[in-house]
C-alpha cells in the first residue's frame, strides 16, 4: 500500500474518533463512526481481498463526520429523510476530499473515492456494489439485533429494501451471520418477498 494511502486512512480514523456518539460492542465502548468505519473496511476486504485503493479509502470515510448533520435538522417525514441522506452523502464526499488533498492523494483517486461515497452507478459499477454489500453487512452484523425489536412492524420491509441493494455475494454472507431465531426469521421472510417478486 502506498504510504499516503495509509496516512489518509489514519487521518480518516482520527476524524471519526471525534464522534460524540458511543457504540458499545461486546462490553467495550467506541466512538460510533470510528467503530463502524473499521468494520466496513474489514467487510470490504472480506468481500474483495484485492480491493482497489479507491475502495479501501472509501471504506474508512463512507460516513465520515456523520454526526455533524443530525437527522432532526431536517423535517421528520420521508421527503426530509431523503433530503438528509443526500446532504449527508455530499458532506461525506467533501469532507473526505479535504482530508485526501491534505495527504496529497492524486486527483483521479479522489474522484474515484467520491464516486463510491456517492454510490454512483450502483448495480453497474462492481466497486460501488461491493461497498453497498459491505454497508448492509455491517448493519446486519453489528446493529440489526438491537434495531429490530423497536421496529418489528416494518422490519421486514426495511430488510427487503436493504437486501434488494445487495447482490448474490452479499446475500450469501448475510445468511452466514449469527442471528437470534427471531432475527433470522425476519431475514428469511424478506428474502422470500424478494424471490416472489422475481418469480412474479
Amino acid at each position: 500500500m502506498h504510504p499516503n494511502i495509509q496516512q489518509t486512512l489514519d487521518l480518516f480514523d482520527d476524524y471519526n474518533r471525534q464522534d460524540p456518539h458511543i457504540f458499545v460492542w461486546q462490553g467495550t465502548q467506541y466512538p460510533q463512526e470510528y467503530f463502524l468505519a473499521t468494520k466496513l473496511y474489514e467487510w470490504v476486504l472480506k468481500l474483495d481481498p484485492n480491493a482497489s485503493n479507491a475502495l479501501i479509502l472509501a471504506s474508512r470515510c463512507q460516513h465520515i463526520g456523520r454526526w455533524e448533520i443530525p437527522r432532526d435538522s431536517f423535517p421528520l417525514d420521508k421527503s426530509g429523510y431523503l433530503q438528509w441522506r443526500k446532504t449527508l452523502a455530499n458532506h461525506h464526499a467533501e469532507k473526505a476530499k479535504v482530508i485526501m488533498e491534505q495527504s496529497k492523494v492524486p486527483d483521479t483517486l479522489i474522484a474515484d473515492v467520491q464516486e463510491i461515497i456517492l454510490k454512483k452507478k450502483l448495480k453497474v459499477n462492481p466497486v460501488v456494489q461491493t461497498m453497498e454489500n459491505a454497508l448492509c453487512l455491517v448493519f446486519l452484523a453489528y446493529q440489526y439485533e438491537t434495531f429490530f425489536p423497536n421496529h418489528r412492524a416494518k422490519i421486514v420491509n426495511i430488510l427487503r429494501k436493504s437486501l434488494l441493494k445487495m447482490d448474490r455475494q452479499g446475500h450469501h454472507f448475510a445468511l452466514t451471520l449469527p442471528y437470534s431465531t427471531e432475527g433470522m426469521a425476519y431475514i428469511h421472510e424478506a428474502l422470500d418477498l424478494l424471490n416472489d417478486k422475481k418469480i412474479g
